[in-house]
């Protein structure tokens, strides 16, 4: 991440055929915090998102509601914007497929792989599951069902096919070759036995519904999935256009690709062997996150325990539930929800924290300095171990986001706040007011510079939240990127606004 420029990041586009979960929060959050990291270390960044919205599935689903398949997208697809807006998800392009910018987008990375010999006409049989939208071999039934448990029926149309068995070698050397490619490595693992075992030609063309793009030059045949819904991280870049922004946001940056372990196949296998094909570059890393449990079960419709992220932002706050999740869930592994563990993070870290720290400097600041920053001699602060390293700390974030240890990034906030607290205590400014007010000024500056450092780091995380922090401490706008981390302070002299309270406590 550290030597590009730029950066590009990419949530999967979901699919219509329901409203939002938890799930896609989830997956968008993780992006839009590492986005908002990456822009506060001064990169170009990129961050997309957006709805999937052809398919068997959806033509059926409007067909049972009595309208159009057009018409039921706009219908679904406005409720992820809303998620979106929401959980205050700071995206620069929100993609749909039924947009004319990304067929065009499509047909020319059809029509590259076809000028390249890379897809033949032919015909498919098997066990098709319209809710998977997945061929599955014999082998793999279960009782008669896909692994998933879906429904299979016996298929058998004439399909196009891309020749994905003649780049399994490819794959594997560029597995082999760029060791973070897929991560964590337990899903690199995954994928390279998977491809080791044998790969078959990919069908990637149906005749059994009409809803989607049409095939250059046949229109009996739909362009399916893989290379539709896969190409709109192209299509938000200016694909099939070449030009600045293509080459500043895909060839010469670090852009990756952030997924759920269920769709990992296709991303880790298909996409990178259609871009080979295609004679494209390819993104440099896939990165792939576990799922959530609801109080330690598996969620399913049929269990009735679905999660609603937006019940959960309007019950607990937006901040809250960003925290929660990023703080809960170690990446790649999966999370478990629980509104017990929710309440008691929010509470103890971030109310009883850093909401107390914040709250209790600023009101003695009021108190004992009419609320003016005091003005102190700043190179007593200098090489100071009772202040932060920034330097340090820039460090172990780039590192911890690297790897994209959110709950590492939190912990080491949480430890600098608690320092400043054990600070308060330890240096007693309310017995320093009667007895040396210059040095209880010192220790008053040194704790607002804590503040200064944690509003700083809590923006890609809790951003309403540390606007207010840095709002108190009249932090200018200007001096909120990691840069200024190191090389800013609080200004001396100014007067600071009365507090208000940042992390309300949650009764349980």
């Amino acid at each position: 991440m550290k030597q590009f420029e730029s950066f590009y990041i990419t949530t999967p586009i979901y699919y219509v055929n329901d409203k939002p979960h938890i799930g896609h929060a989830y997956t968008s959050l993780i992006c839009d915090v590492t986005a908002r990291f990456m822009k506060l270390a001064g990169k170009n960044v990129k961050f997309t998102t957006g709805t999937d919205e052809h398919g068997q599935k959806i033509e059926k689903a409007a067909k049972v509601k009595g309208i159009e398949p057009k018409e039921f997208t706009d219908e679904i697809s406005v409720t992820f914007r809303k998620l979106a807006e929401l959980m205050n998800f700071d995206y620069d392009d929100f993609i749909r497929t039924t947009e004319e910018r990304h067929e065009k987008a499509v047909i020319a990375l059809w029509n590259r792989l076809e000028e390249r010999g890379q897809i033949y006409l032919d015909s498919y049989s098997g066990w098709y599951s319209v809710r998977d939208e997945a061929f599955y071999q014999e082998s793999e039934l279960i009782d008669g069902r896909a692994p998933t448990g879906a429904e299979v029926q016996w298929i058998k149309e004439e399909s196009y096919f891309f020749r994905l068995s003649s780049w399994q070698n490819k794959l594997l050397e560029l597995y082999e070759n760029q060791p973070n490619f897929i991560f964590p490595e337990s899903r690199k693992n995954e994928v390279v036995s998977f491809v080791k075992s044998g790969l078959t030609d990919l069908s990637i063309s149906r005749t059994s519904f009409n809803w989607g793009i049409k095939v250059p030059g046949n229109d009996k045949h739909v362009i399916y999935v893989w290379i539709d819904a896969l190409t709109n991280y192209l299509t938000s870049i200016g694909f099939p256009n070449i030009d600045e922004e293509y080459k500043k946001f895909w060839t010469n940056s670090f852009n990756v690709h952030v997924i759920g372990k269920d769709i990992l196949r296709f991303h880790a296998v298909y996409w990178p062997a259609i871009l080979l094909a295609a004679d494209l570059s390819l993104p440099k890393q896939i990165a792939v996150h576990g799922w959530w449990l609801n109080e330690g079960e598996k969620i399913s419709k049929s269990l009735g325990n679905v999660i609603d992220p937006i019940g959960l932002a309007e019950e607990f706050g937006v901040d809250q539930l960003r925290y929660f999740l990023l703080r809960e869930a170690s990446f790649g592994q999966d999370g478990n929800f629980s509104k017990k563990n929710m309440i008691s993070r929010i509470n103890s870290e971030l109310a009883n924290n850093i909401g107390n720290l914040v709250q209790r400097t600023i009101s003695f600041l009021h108190k004992q300095c009419f609320g003016v920053v005091p003005v102190v001699d700043r190179n007593l602060l200098k090489d100071d171990e009772s202040l932060p390293n920034c330097k340090a700390i820039i460090d172990q974030v780039m590192d911890h986001l690297s790897k994209y240890e959110f709950n590492q990034i939190i912990l080491l906030i949480i430890n600098i706040s608690s320092k400043a607290n054990a600070y308060i205590d330890r240096s007693a400014p309310w017995t320093l007011s009667k007895t040396d007010r210059e040095h209880m000024n010192l220790v008053i500056y040194k704790l607002l510079e804590y503040i200064r450092i944690i509003g700083i780091l809590l923006q890609p995380i809790v951003p309403k939240s540390a606007e207010m922090i840095l709002d108190q401490l009249q932090i200018p706008k200007e001096q909120r990127d990691l840069q200024s981390l190191c090389s800013a302070r609080v200004s001396l002299g100014v007067t600071l606004p009365r507090p208000t309270p940042i992390f309300l406590r949650i009764d349980a």
